[in-house]
């Protein structure tokens, strides 16, 4: 028994030893108890206490706060997408085959480690799209999907991020920042008011956009079992597994919203806003 416990211990440390060293001091990256933390109670909050605590309250408007937030993420991924790519995959430095990451400390590879750890914050600031939800009282907005993926991204990023921060996990966030400029544009306009919803019918194809890159990203991910390439593919299934994953959830979510809505011809449609499905 003891030298069972004392090989768990060496491997852990030998682990350990083998993080990105350049993010030590960062915060919320020397242990992973923070992450889960947050997502246990994010889940418990927007499940149970935020739903009971609204019950009897008349729900937020919000309106200000939200278009403010939705130009704040624009903006934001807007940045992150033009690190990744800059230092990136549009750098000509880049191989979309296989790309080892790049541990030292010149500049292109600290932008890409510094975007990799913005972009793995950034998933916590994305808690707030339920959050306000939950003040709203838009619980049919808080549907499995959207809480899935919120409640568990911070937590399955932060190993990406702590061991292989950049070169072939990073194409994921290279997709993910500009579906998140277009789709936090979508809501932009959706929180905008009703003079607005005129322009909002090409929520449909932002959905196909959202599982377009599930599909690039996992593809992106599994040709490394063909393929002779210095990166971890122990990190390549898990962060293709996701993917796969949610693009099964994606696909659900859009028969039900889709297929559904083309059958109920007569129906009163809904807005954009009551079927919108924030989700990456």
């Amino acid at each position: 028994m003891g030298s069972f416990i004392e090989a768990i211990v060496f491997q852990s440390t030998k682990l350990w030893e083998s993080r990105d060293k350049r993010l030590d001091g960062f915060p919320l990256m020397n242990s992973p108890v923070a992450s889960v933390v947050i997502c246990i109670a994010y889940v418990y909050i927007v499940k149970i206490w935020g739903p009971k605590f609204m019950e009897n309250r008349p729900a937020f408007k919000l309106q200000g706060t939200m278009m403010t937030y939705n130009l704040f993420q624009i903006v934001f991924n807007g940045w992150l997408f033009y690190e990744l790519g800059r230092f990136g995959w549009l750098s000509g430095n880049y191989s979309f085959i296989c790309q080892p990451v790049d541990y030292s400390n010149n500049e292109a590879a600290l932008r890409i480690l510094r975007a990799g750890y913005w972009f793995y914050i950034s998933k916590f600031i994305d808690l707030f799209d339920t959050l306000f939800f939950v003040l709203r009282k838009k619980n049919n907005q808080i549907t499995m999907l959207h809480v899935i993926h919120h409640g568990i991204l911070p937590m399955t990023l932060w190993p990406g991020v702590l061991f292989v921060c950049g070169g072939h996990a990073s194409f994921f966030a290279f997709l993910n920042t500009i579906v998140h400029v277009v789709m936090y544009f979508y809501y932009l306009m959706a929180s905008m008011g009703p003079r607005y919803q005129k322009y909002l019918g090409w929520k449909k194809y932002l959905t196909t956009f959202q599982m377009a890159q599930f599909v690039a990203a996992s593809a992106h991910c599994f040709q490394l079992m063909f393929v002779d390439c210095d990166f971890p593919m122990a990190f390549c299934w898990w962060i293709g597994g996701h993917e796969l994953i949610f693009l099964c959830l994606f696909i659900n979510f859009y028969r039900k919203t889709y297929f559904k809505k083309k059958a109920i011809t007569n129906g009163p449609s809904s807005t954009p806003m009551q079927t919108t499905q924030k989700d990456l």
